[in-house]
């Protein structure tokens, strides 16, 4: 399984600059069936004031050290908003799809737009790991911290159906000509229903809702070239382009032309 430490998808309002960084670091070989990559943002907006980050998230499990508010975050099924204010930093573990369930051991859409606590599912108390992390300064004693961490709680064996649900979700992040659960399941042999309980039960969405997050991550990434709107909603399985803008708006907050045009103003200002 691959670890892409590229620019994440799915950003819908980033920021740039001295006042804000993020930082991504590749697990061990040992963690790296369960661990997509670590990540830290480090941020500073007492000059400039607050600052907003939004972003489509991916079908993945978030374990996020922030002061005082440390907790495993299910997979966001909607648009994810971030306000920045002061100075502060996060730490955070993003485990790869469907690999936080041999943690949790009940079906991960339980918490599915919900957040548990550590204690929940590893049995030890919050507040002192959270104190210990917030001690290290630098990224590798973070990394270094939460791979011991990990790696004494790993389960003993590895679940194989670990391996079919990333080999399904790159297939359909690299696939653009899948757009419904019906061409997943014809490509891998595999019936609608079972894929259905799979990912409710290792993912906590559904193979549909992974299918349209990564073509609606397309968007984004396409939407500052010149586009023909009806053309691309067809593209991306839509019945018709007021589907594909009502989708759009209902996840972005804006229509995809009025998107477009903020991202270009803020590029040339």
């Amino acid at each position: 399984m691959k670890t892409d430490l590229r620019k994440p998808r799915g950003i819908i309002r980033s920021m740039a600059g001295e006042n804000w960084n993020l930082t991504l670091s590749a697990p061990s070989d040992s963690l790296s069936f369960y661990v997509e990559h670590y990540w830290s943002v480090r941020w500073d907006m007492r000059e400039s004031g607050p600052m907003v980050q939004e972003n489509l998230p991916h079908p993945t499990i978030h374990l996020v050290f922030e002061k005082d508010n440390t907790k495993i975050f299910g997979v966001v099924s909607g648009k994810f908003t971030k306000s920045l204010e002061g100075r502060n930093r996060v730490f955070g573990v993003k485990f790869r799809p469907g690999a936080f369930y041999p943690f949790y051991k009940k079906p991960v859409s339980d918490f599915t737009d919900k957040e548990i606590t550590i204690e929940e599912v590893f049995g030890v108390p919050t507040k002192p790991l959270e104190d210990e992390v917030f001690s290290l300064r630098s990224e590798s004693d973070l990394v270094n911290f939460a791979e011991d961490f990990l790696f004494e709680r790993l389960p003993e064996e590895k679940d194989e159906n670990i391996i079919l649900i990333n080999r399904l979700v790159e297939r359909v992040i690299e696939d653009r000509s899948i757009l419904k659960v019906e061409d997943l399941s014809k490509m891998f042999g595999l019936g609608i229903r079972n894929l259905q309980r799979m990912f409710n039960q290792y993912v906590g969405v559904s193979p549909k809702w992974v299918i349209n997050r990564y073509r609606m991550h397309e968007v984004l990434e396409r939407i500052t070239e010149e586009v023909d709107w009806a053309q691309f909603a067809l593209d991306l399985g839509y019945f018709d382009q007021a589907h594909f803008i009502k989708d759009f708006k209902r996840m972005v907050g804006k229509s995809p032309e009025e998107y477009s045009k903020s991202i270009h103003s803020t590029q040339f200002t």
